[in-house]
């Protein structure tokens, strides 16, 4: 319930029938109501009734406790004029269901528009009773923003119901609203870390431990608990010797042992790269454009080729990292896009060199920002440069909210006809410092309203941007990668590769806590 309905709810009476043995014991809905294949629930949009009818045409409510009342319609739907709404002014649990039969055997997916102003134990749209396995996504904390949330279920036996669920405290409240159950299933083909870090951790004395607290290898464990890919960052010829073609080599072949897929991320730098800075190697200083082309791509394929001469190919490469402003400044900035689209397209070319089959991302930052992504990507076709994949960074407290990050998802898909990503995001478990360098974030002003800095914010956090990602229309919402998890506080670890004694701003937004123990953020990496 939105806030400013509040006082409207409090007039509202009770529902005078309650389903009593719950949702497992419904009869079937009468023939003229059974679902097919698709656009089968009944009164999906809660058109049919007016404010303040517990119990909508074509649904049906429960509550152990005798709280039917929690659930209403009222005025102020997502595309026409009323919604479904839970709220009491009291602790409560309450669902409202439908019960689907006659469907044909199959995969489904349950879509809907949601809003929460979060607080509750649990808040979650469910398909249960299918036949298989019960799947549930849990509503993002969004306020006055609707977000598109999906749920893919197999059904075997021809009938299903649709949930929606609220174990809250006082005042909590949801929205729902345009449903639809159809054919089709959808998921994330990628759940990924970047462990970019991570050998000079371990090299400096860094350990990492599961949840339990037994010491493991940290792509092991994250393996473990759902990643299917590891990123790595790749600089040209760094201050401290990491995150060069070498190290790169012996952690991707870790990588490659658990079975996991590999992305290369080209920065095209000494040095971090990112929309305020792409600086040019050392030795590539004072080069034409015409040799920088040349530059970029033997750089790329020596890299790319020795993965593949050792049996770890890149199943994915980034040419160039967070390039909103372009990349290999001033000649590769994006005010000639020419010779920008000439440097992207030698590096492309030399992936595709290497292998045909690893597929090409270009990546920018400030993933909310839907104008930026545009003209970016018209630029991109104009000239045109061949990529297959649009990946973005989008950390909540720097890029906006979740509504915004899934319309840029959502419009920059369709409009390219291309996958999409999200290659970085992140958020803390505590504000505090684990080393004498101030943390990036250490505010609680900082925070995305509704995530708190604790494990249960942070876990929130990833679930959230991975649902968003998984609801992108026609299946291309490919996945999301959570940027350095494994990056603690090591001494000598720090921002800056040229001075040992430079702190890390970061340990309190890696998946392992102050202890090096596995938080349970990471097991959103077995995301369906």
């Amino acid at each position: 319930m939105h806030p400013t309905t509040v006082g409207s709810r409090i007039r509202l009476r009770a529902a005078a029938v309650a389903a009593a043995l719950g949702a497992l014991l419904l009869a079937p809905l009468p023939a003229a109501q059974r679902a097919e294949a698709a656009a089968t629930l009944t009164n999906a949009g809660f058109e049919s009734d007016a404010t303040g009818t517990a119990t909508p045409a074509g649904w049906s409510t429960y509550s152990a406790a005798g709280q039917n009342a929690a659930s209403f319609t009222e005025a102020g739907g997502h595309s026409g004029g009323y919604r479904l709404s839970h709220w009491s002014a009291s602790a409560y649990k309450v669902e409202t269901y439908q019960y689907l039969s006659g469907l044909t055997d199959g995969t489904y997916t349950l879509s809907a528009w949601v809003r929460s102003g979060g607080g509750q134990n649990s808040a979650y749209l469910a398909l249960r009773n299918c036949g298989s396995a019960e799947q549930r996504t849990d509503l993002p904390v969004t306020s006055s923003t609707w977000i598109r949330i999906v749920t893919p279920v197999t059904v075997t036996g021809g009938a299903c119901t649709v949930s929606i669920n609220s174990d809250a405290n006082a005042g909590n409240w949801l929205n729902v609203d345009d449903l639809t159950f159809t054919s089709g299933t959808t998921g994330l083909a990628v759940r990924g870390v970047d462990v970019s870090s991570l050998k000079k951790s371990e090299d400096l004395g860094g350990t990492y431990r599961s949840s339990s607290g037994t010491t493991g290898d940290a792509v092991a464990l994250l393996k473990s608990a759902g990643a299917n890919y590891g990123r790595l960052k790749v600089w040209v010829n760094p201050a401290d010797g990491y995150n060069t073609k070498a190290r790169v080599l012996a952690t991707a072949q870790r990588i490659k042992a658990q079975g996991m897929k590999l992305l290369v991320d080209f920065h095209y730098s000494d040095i971090w790269a990112d929309p305020g800075a792409q600086t040019k190697p050392a030795a590539w200083q004072g080069h034409s454009y015409t040799q920088l082309k040349t530059d970029v791509y033997n750089h790329t394929y020596d890299v790319l080729n020795a993965l593949k001469a050792q049996g770890t190919t890149a199943d994915m490469v980034q040419i160039g990292n967070e390039i909103n402003t372009g990349m290999l400044w001033p000649e590769g900035s994006t005010s000639n896009w020419s010779q920008l689209a000439g440097l992207l397209s030698s590096g492309i070319s030399a992936a595709k060199a290497v292998s045909s089959s690893t597929q090409i991302a270009l990546h920018l930052a400030n993933g909310g920002d839907n104008a930026l992504y545009r003209t970016w990507f018209d630029n991109a076709t104009a000239q045109g440069v061949s990529y297959d994949v649009i990946a973005f960074s989008f950390y909540g407290y720097w890029h906006g909210a979740l509504s915004s990050l899934q319309a840029n998802l959502d419009d920059i898909s369709a409009r390219y006809g291309k996958k999409v990503m999200v290659a970085e995001t992140a958020y803390p478990f505590r504000l505090d410092s684990e080393d004498a360098h101030e943390n990036i974030i250490d505010l609680s002003s900082e925070l995305v309203s509704g995530y708190p800095a604790s494990a249960a914010g942070q876990s929130a956090w990833l679930r959230d941007v991975m649902n968003v990602v998984e609801a992108v229309p026609n299946g291309r919402g490919l996945g999301v990668f959570y940027w350095e998890p494994t990056w603690t506080a090591v001494t000598g670890n720090g921002w800056d590769p040229a001075d040992s004694s430079s702190g890390n701003g970061w340990e309190n937004q890696a998946l392992f806590d102050y202890d090096s123990k596995l938080l349970p953020a990471a097991n959103w990496l077995a995301h369906r």
